[in-house]
């Protein structure tokens, strides 16, 4: 990954909708989707986009979080190592409107369940 990865844990489903909103919002980010964690409805908000500005996405769903029920952590990670890549871009994530590149089919097909709109390469 040659970008900044920065991720939101939102303490409730509408909580982590605002966040992720504010986020995309107020700085140039991508929303790579939103993942179920297990336990007190936490879901961690995934963002993708150049240090500086996920910074300033990450601030901005941190501070919507707050209107919430809170975030439990936030973190950014500069230029994460390749290792990463099966983490961040999994079946888990939903609503993510990931590019087919990025993805083993594999992982794509499982992300076809939760997102119609990715067609797979035939």
């Amino acid at each position: 990954m040659k970008y900044a990865l920065g991720l939101v844990e939102a303490i409730g489903l509408a909580t982590a909708f605002e966040a992720a909103d504010a986020a995309v919002k107020s700085a140039n980010v991508e929303l790579l989707g939103l993942e179920p964690c297990r336990g007190d409805g936490m879901h961690t908000v995934k963002l993708l986009g150049e240090v500086g500005a996920v910074e300033a996405g990450v601030a901005a769903a941190q501070a919507a979080c707050a209107k919430g029920r809170g975030c439990f952590s936030v973190t950014i990670i500069p230029r994460p190592h390749n290792a990463l890549e099966p983490m961040v871009h999994n079946e888990m994530t939903i609503g993510a409107h990931c590019k087919k590149t990025q993805l083993p089919r594999v992982v794509l097909e499982d992300h076809k369940k939760y997102n119609p709109e990715i067609e797979a390469d035939e």
